[in-house]
C-alpha cells in the first residue's frame, strides 16, 4: 500500500502530466498542501522531495515550488568531428550560418546565448602528460558556456586547453572577443597550419560537484556525463584537450562506427 507522501506525490504528478499544472506554474504553498491533504508538513515535504528527485518540480529559494520547465535536449554524435573538419575550410559566411551546438540541439543561432572567457594557465599532471609537454608549459585555457536564450542553465560546461606556443603566432586566437569563432576550434587551428587527423573521446558518468549541479540546474541525484576530448594533428601531436561536462538528464550520446567490408 502506498505511503501518504507517495499518494500526495501521485496526485501532483498526475496534475502535471495531465497539463493541469504547466511548466513554470507555482504549486500551492506547503501550508496549503498540508490543509488540502490533511497530512503533516514533514509528509508534504517528503512528497515534494520525491517530485524534485524525479525532475518534475524545482524549489526556488524564497519563492516556493514550481513545475520544472523542459530543458533543451542535446544529441552528441561522433560524426560531428568530420562535419566540423569539412566546414573548417568553407567561407566565413558559410561557417557563420550554423555550428556544432545548433546541430546538437536543433536550435538556430538566434536561439542561443554564448559566452567565452580566456585565461592563461600551465600544463600540470594529466594535462601535461596528455600534451606530452613538461609541467609548467604555458597554456591558453578557454571556457565556453552556451545556453538556449530562453533558459538560465547552460547546455554544458566546456573547458578547452591549447598549448600557447602552438597558437600565439596568430594574436586573433588569443582574444576571447573574437568568439564565437566561425567554424570553431578546427577552423582556428587551420589558421596556424594545423590539420586534425583524429579525435579521441573518453566518456564517464559521475555525480556532479555542487558547483556543477548549481550551474547546470540539475535535479537532486542527477549524474553528469564527463567527456575528455583529445584532438591529434596529422603529425600525431595532441593539439587540443577539452573537458566537457554534460547534464545527464537531457543528453543523449550516439555513436556510429563504419566497419570495413570483408
Amino acid at each position: 500500500m502506498a505511503k501518504a507522501y507517495e499518494r500526495i506525490a501521485d496526485e501532483i504528478r498526475r496534475a502535471i502530466r495531465a497539463g493541469e499544472l504547466r511548466p513554470g506554474d507555482k504549486l500551492p504553498a506547503e501550508t496549503q498542501l498540508v490543509e488540502d491533504h490533511r497530512r503533516s508538513l514533514p509528509t508534504v515535504r517528503d512528497a515534494l522531495r520525491l517530485l524534485q528527485e524525479e525532475g518534475l518540480i524545482e524549489k526556488r529559494h524564497g519563492r516556493g515550488n514550481f513545475v520544472r520547465e523542459a530543458r533543451t535536449k542535446i544529441l552528441r554524435t561522433n560524426e560531428r568531428h568530420q562535419w566540423e573538419k569539412d566546414r573548417a575550410r568553407k567561407s566565413v559566411g558559410e561557417r557563420l550560418k550554423t555550428g556544432s551546438t545548433e546541430q546538437a540541439t536543433g536550435l538556430s543561432v538566434s536561439d542561443l546565448a554564448f559566452h567565452a572567457s580566456y585565461s592563461d594557465g600551465v600544463a600540470e599532471g594529466d594535462i601535461a602528460e596528455a600534451f606530452r609537454v613538461p609541467e609548467g608549459t604555458p597554456l591558453l585555457v578557454r571556457s565556453y558556456r552556451t545556453r538556449n536564450a530562453s533558459e538560465r542553465a547552460p547546455l554544458g560546461l566546456v573547458t578547452s586547453h591549447l598549448v600557447r606556443g602552438l597558437v600565439e603566432s596568430n594574436p586573433d586566437l588569443l582574444d576571447a572577443a573574437n568568439e564565437p569563432w566561425p567554424g570553431g576550434t578546427q577552423s582556428q587551428l587551420l589558421m596556424v597550419g594545423v590539420e586534425l587527423d583524429r579525435v579521441e573521446e573518453r566518456v564517464t558518468a559521475r555525480p556532479p560537484t555542487p558547483e556543477e549541479a548549481e550551474e547546470l540546474e540539475l535535479p537532486p541525484g542527477t549524474p553528469v556525463i564527463a567527456l575528455r576530448k583529445t584532438s591529434y594533428d596529422t603529425r600525431d601531436r595532441v593539439v587540443e584537450l577539452s573537458d566537457v561536462i554534460l547534464p545527464g538528464d537531457r543528453t543523449e550520446m550516439h555513436f556510429t562506427t563504419s566497419l570495413e567490408r570483408w
